[in-house]
Order: C-alpha cells, then structure tokens, then sequence
C-alpha cells in the first residue's frame, strides 16, 4: 500500500514538475529566470514598506494608502512606456538607467520619511519608485523567444513565469513587514541589494537577449522607422487574415448562412485594411473590467486594513507572513490549475473562483484574530491565481484577435487603477474608525465586484460555450 501511495506521489510529481524542469535545464534560461524574480523584489516589499514606514513616523493612513495609490498609479502609467521603450532600444539600454533612477527615488524617500519632511515631498519623490523595469514582461520575452515555434513548451514556460511571479511575493511579503519594522532604511536597503543582484544576472546573460528595433533595423539595412513601417504594413496583413477568420468563425457560431458568412468576411477583411477596429466594449468585457477594478480594489484595501488590524493587536511584525500564506496558497493553486486538462465550462470555473476570493476577503471583516485571517487566506488563496488564469480565458472569447493585447492592458490596467482607489479610501476609514472602517469598505468593495460580475453573466457564460474564437500565436 505504501509503495503504491509513493508511485502515485512520484507520479503526480513528475506530471506537476517535470516539464518545468525540462525548461530550466535549457541552457541560461535558469539565470534569467531567477535574475528576474529576485530583481522585482520592490514589487511585493515596496508598497508594504511605505505603509509601515509612514504609518510609523507619521501615524498616519490616510497618507499610507495616499502614497501606496499614488505608487500603483504611478506604475500602471510607468510600465507599458517602459515596455515599449524595451522593444525600441533594448532591455540593457532601458532597464540600466531605469535601476539608476529607482535607487535614486528609494533613497530620496525613506529619506524623506525618517527626517519626517512635509508631505508634499512624499508625493513628489514617490512616483519614481515606479521606475521599475518590466522584468516579468521581458523574461517571458526571452522564454517566447527561445521556444519560438512550440508552443506547448511557450505556454508551460509562461505558467513557470506565474509560479516564480508568486514564489517572489510569498518571500518578499515577510520580508518587507519584518524589516520594515526594524527600519525602513534597512526594508530599502535590502531591496536596492535584490534589485542590483536580479539584475546582474539577467542583463549580463546576453545569449538569450532579443534583438531590439534598432538591432533589427540595422540589420536589415533600414532607419528604425523605415522598418517600423515595414513591420506595421506586414502586421496590417497578418490582422486583416486574423480579423477575416474571426468574422467568419463568428459568423458561423451565430447559424448564419454562407452568403452572410462570405460578407461579413469580405467587411472585415476590407476594415482591417482601412484601419477600422471593431469595438471591444461589449457587456461581457466592461464586466470584466470593472470586476477587475473591483478585485484590485478590495485586495488593496484589505492589505492596509490588515496592516492597521495587526498594529492593534501588537503584532504588526507578522502581517507579512500572513500575506505569504495568501501567494504560497496561490503558488499551490497556479501549480495543480495548470497542470490538469479541465473539462469543467470555464464560466463555471471562472464564477466559482472568483466566488470564493470574493467571498472570503470579504468575511475578513469578522474575524477576531490575525491567524484567523492568516486562515481564511490559506483556504481561498488556492483560487486567487486561477481567477486571473480564467480571466486570461475570458479575454480569447470576449476579444477580436487583433485586440487581444489591448483586452488584457485594460484588465491589467482596471485593477491596478482599482488597488490605488482601494488603498486610499480604506485609508481614510481606517483613520476615522481603526481596522474595522477599513475592513467594512473591504466588505462593501469585494460584494460589489461580485455583483457586478453578475451583470455580464449571460455574455459570459453564451461565449464560453462556443469555440475559441482568438488563438495566441506564441
């Protein structure tokens, strides 16, 4: 019996695990892919640092969450100018001066804070510590790059980026809350150290590195607008037989007849070529985005709230470790989603997961105890990345394939946009009424998303059940 339980451990092992580590014993993708994680270390540590820090020396919410709304902001604007610049020029020629300016900014800060200086200088200096290379976004660059063509392995290396993306807060959330108590000065230094190091071992891994436009354009004996042209002419190709496909797989979906199927071809063929595009904002996909808003929204409150509730309890040395459980709870989640084939429709999955987030951040309101929430956490932490694995999905049924990137910015975007709103206003709660103001708007927030998830139910639910109309070409 024994021997069976250890064949069938070893067995789920290898299924969970071993294309993973086919992956990383390809030669120099373990450095990159380790030199990224260690070098987002501000993105887990930052935003819990500012809030004890200032919460310390100016015994103050409002601010904290001010400041941690503005960072999030500052970071959704940030990073897409940063990623394009990446694509223009290179990720050593973007992501060197870029460190330069965040160091900078983190110094100037936690400066700033220990000397207690005016506010207004807080604000000022705290959007460049958005200054933060994409490092998720060019990882997963070089994976596409070096696995170009297999996409099997393309998108196992993708789900390899999730884990690390959460193997990074389950270690950076413990870290910053304890060293943030000690000094904010030392959360900082420790940062700009993984910083320094992460990028270290992925800027100098230079085999794997994707040749930027300028690299290109040189190559192929063109100015970087010259090729810029050249490539947006041959996109424009590659969309308009993207957006032929997609009318005529919409088309057939909906029952109508080849007549109508061949002109609704031909309109689209002929729009994609004038540079018409078609809306994207139908009911499913703003229900999607505000739902997002609304999850970063709740989540972001319910870190600030739980801050304060643990500096109540005199136990704000542990508020890290209980966000932990939360990614270590998701790390697991990512793991066992990805590797099963579900056949269970995916807006039941999508509806279930985002239930039990939902509901279970919400319940936080009641609790009596840190380790009670640190429970609640460990419990729904196992649905919280397969809520964004389904709204990933969502996207390929909600989207035309020529905005599929577009889709996913607004989504990614909504909830950045809704973590910033989500912190500020709990922090003006929590300041009027202590942790349990901040653990009602927390509340309020998490069953307003749900609801409103509800709203595009039936779009959701009829596009899930036809085929796949956009496919990603890795």
């Amino acid at each position: 019996m024994s021997n069976q339980v250890l064949t069938g451990l070893r067995d789920v092992g290898r299924k969970v695990f071993g294309g993973y580590a086919e992956l990383l014993h390809i030669p120099h993708t373990a450095r990159f892919s380790i030199g990224s994680v260690i070098a987002c270390m501000p993105f887990p540590m930052v935003g819990m640092t500012i809030t004890i820090a200032v919460q310390h020396y100016y015994g103050n919410y409002s601010l904290a969450g001010a400041l941690s709304a503005v960072q999030a902001i500052a970071l959704a604007i940030a990073s897409p100018v940063l990623g394009k610049l990446v694509d223009k020029f290179g990720q050593r020629q973007v992501s060197i001066p870029t460190i330069i300016v965040w160091i900078i900014g983190a110094t100037s800060l936690i400066t700033s804070i220990q000397s207690h200086a005016p506010e207004w200088v807080l604000f000022c200096i705290t959007p460049f510590m958005a200054a933060i290379p994409p490092w998720g976004a060019m990882s997963r660059q070089r994976w596409t790059n070096q696995l170009k063509g297999d996409t099997e392995r393309t998108n196992r290396a993708l789900s390899l980026c999730g884990v690390f993306d959460e193997c990074m807060w389950v270690i950076g959330n413990p870290l910053a809350s304890t060293l943030a108590v000690i000094s904010g000065l030392l959360a900082f230094s420790f940062t700009g150290m993984c910083v320094i190091i992460g990028a270290l071992m992925f800027l100098t891994e230079l085999s794997t590195e994707p040749k930027s436009q300028t690299q290109l354009a040189r190559e192929a004996g063109m100015t970087r607008k010259q090729y810029r042209e050249h490539e947006a002419a041959r996109a424009k190709v590659l969309q308009a037989k993207a957006a032929v496909e997609y009318a005529r797989d919409k088309a057939r979906s909906e029952g109508k007849s080849e007549a109508e199927i061949s002109t609704a071809m031909d309109k689209a063929e002929a729009d994609a070529l004038a540079g018409r595009k078609e809306s994207i904002w139908g009911p499913g996909l703003i229900a999607v985005c505000v739902t997002w808003f609304g999850l970063g929204a709740f989540q972001s409150a319910a870190s600030i709230s739980i801050v304060s509730f643990a500096t109540e309890a005199n136990m704000k040395q542990y508020t890290g470790f209980v966000f932990a459980c939360f990614s270590f709870s998701s790390l697991m989640g990512a793991l066992f989603y990805g590797a099963k084939n579900w056949t269970i429709p995916l807006w039941k999955r999508f509806y279930f997961c985002l239930a039990v987030v939902n509901l279970g951040v919400g319940s936080f309101m009641f609790a009596k105890h840190l380790w009670v929430i640190m429970i609640i956490y460990l419990l729904i932490g196992v649905c919280q990345a397969p809520t964004w694995v389904n709204g990933n999905q969502l996207m390929l049924h909600l989207v035309p394939p020529t905005r599929f990137t577009e889709g996913m910015a607004w989504m990614g975007a909504m909830n950045s946009i809704g973590g910033s709103a989500g912190s500020a206003i709990a922090g003006v709660f929590i300041d009027r009424m202590g942790s349990h103001g901040g653990f009602m708007v927390v509340t309020t927030l998490a069953l307003a998303s749900l609801l409103i998830a509800f709203i595009g139910f039936k779009q959701i639910k009829d596009s899930t059940e036809q085929p796949v109309l956009t496919q990603i070409d890795a």
